[in-house]
This record gives C-alpha cells, sequence and structure tokens, in this order.
C-alpha cells in the first residue's frame, strides 16, 4: 500500500509539471496573438502549435504508461468545505477558484457527465444494442467503403494538381510565338506596315525617278545644276525673260520647265 501511494504522488507530481509547461505553451502562444499579432508570422505559428502539440503527446504517454496507475479508480473526497475566501487556494489555482463551497465543488470534482449528456449517451448505446450484428457490420463496412473512396478522390486531387503545376512549371513560355512571328515579318519584310505618303510638289505629284525643286540640301544643288547644265544660249534666254528687280509679277512658265528639265539629282543615275 505505502509503494502504491508513493508511485501514486510521483506519477500525479510528473503529471502536473507536464500540464505546467503544457500551460506555459498555450499562454505565450496566446500572448502573441493578442499583443504581436502585427510582426507574427506564419512559421512561427507553426512552431508554436507544434510546441503545443508534442507536449500533448507527451502528457498522453505518460497517462497510458504501465507505471502510471490509473486515476480513474482514484476517489477525491472533499473533507472540509467553507464558504469564506481562501488565499492559499486562490494561489494554488491563480485565481481561478476563491472559495471552496458547496455552489462549487459539484463542478470541479465531478466524476460523471452532466445528466443531459448522460441521458443522451444512454439513449445513444441503447440505439446501438438495438441493432443486429449482420446489420452494424454492413453499415460499418458502408462506412468505410465511403471513407475510402472519399481518401482516394482525395489523394488523385492532389497527386494531379501536383503534376499539372510541376508541369506548367516545366513548360512556362516567356514570349508569345504569333507576336515574335509578326515582329519579324514587319522587320524583314514590311508586313503590316503602312505605306510612306510622297509628298507633292506645287504642279502636282510628282512623277517616279524625279525631285522637287531645292528639296535638297540648304543652298540648293538643283540650282547649281541649272546653271552647270545650261548651255550659253540657254542662259541668254533667262536671262532676258527674267523680269527687272523691283518689278512685280511672276516668273514666267518657261523658267520653270527649264528649271524642271534641269532638276536632277547629282547622285541619280
Amino acid at each position: 500500500q505505502p509503494r502504491e501511494e508513493k508511485q501514486l504522488e510521483a506519477s500525479v507530481d510528473t503529471i502536473i509539471s507536464r500540464v505546467a509547461d503544457l500551460k506555459s505553451s498555450l499562454a505565450s502562444f496566446i500572448h502573441k496573438l493578442e499583443n504581436e499579432y502585427e510582426r507574427l508570422n506564419w512559421p512561427s505559428v507553426l512552431d508554436n502549435f507544434a510546441l503545443v502539440s508534442g507536449q500533448l503527446n507527451t502528457l498522453n504517454k505518460l497517462l497510458r504508461n504501465e507505471k502510471t496507475p490509473l486515476l480513474r479508480n482514484q476517489v477525491i473526497i472533499p473533507l472540509l468545505l467553507c464558504p469564506d475566501r481562501d488565499d492559499e487556494l486562490m494561489k494554488l489555482t491563480e485565481g481561478r477558484v476563491p472559495v471552496f463551497s458547496h455552489e462549487v465543488v459539484p463542478d470541479h470534482l465531478r466524476t460523471k457527465p452532466d445528466p443531459e449528456v448522460e441521458e443522451q449517451e444512454k439513449q445513444l448505446s441503447a440505439d446501438a444494442a438495438r441493432l443486429a450484428p449482420d446489420v452494424a457490420q454492413k453499415q460499418i463496412q458502408s462506412l468505410n467503403k465511403m471513407c475510402g473512396i472519399l481518401l482516394d478522390k482525395l489523394n488523385n486531387t492532389r497527386e494531379e494538381r501536383e503534376s499539372e503545376s510541376g508541369a506548367l512549371r516545366q513548360s512556362k513560355q516567356t514570349f508569345n510565338p504569333a507576336d515574335t512571328n509578326a515582329l519579324v515579318a514587319a522587320v524583314g519584310f514590311g508586313r503590316g506596315l503602312s505605306k510612306p505618303i510622297r509628298p507633292q510638289g506645287p504642279g502636282g505629284p510628282v512623277p517616279p525617278g524625279q525631285t522637287l525643286p531645292g528639296a535638297g540640301l540648304p543652298g540648293g544643288p538643283s540650282m547649281a545644276q541649272v546653271s552647270m547644265q545650261s548651255g550659253p544660249n540657254q542662259q541668254q534666254g533667262m536671262a532676258a525673260q527674267v523680269p527687272p528687280q523691283g518689278q512685280p509679277g511672276k516668273i514666267p512658265s518657261t523658267i520653270k520647265t527649264n528649271i524642271k528639265s534641269a532638276s536632277m539629282h547629282p547622285y541619280q543615275r
């Protein structure tokens, strides 16, 4: 008997220590969620979840250990009930239970569920007992089959999504073939480009192979061409028909004809 009491006391102390660690982790995580949510990132949240999950697994392993006595077989009996405030109880429960009275004892020392929950559990147990073994087995098999089909669909969908995402990453194009072909055709063959508009002279459109008078460099190479290519007789005729300086009037059409006939580009062959 003393050995069992010592083992129970040691197990309870270990459980209290593990629960205190779990409580500290939960309090720290809640504090971060409430006060540091702006700086909290997803990896930190996952780390906190992993820590809490590991501590819960450790506590469950401790409770299922063979050396841990079954706590359900232990009975706690209140020896003293007092409606007055107990400072020591406040310290042990961290301010959650100020008094140990008839009002709080049924809630804290309850070994059975609430009457409503207990009634529902009894009704479910009675319904399960009325089922025939063959019917229950068929329902179990049908439920397992539905769960298996659902798991297969979920796994297949995940595999297809992963394969499609991998294929898209490998065959992702960084250019548009149609735009590239259109650009090459425009640069190489002028396809899709608008035709240039030829300028028109004062006498109408300029025939192909001829240029406008004075359309060259400043100083007019066409005028120099007139003086170089025209003969002496043509120069005298031009001088006779040019009106005197200061006399209003237009240049006769014959001068225009002579200029047009002599206005050939020096580099045109």
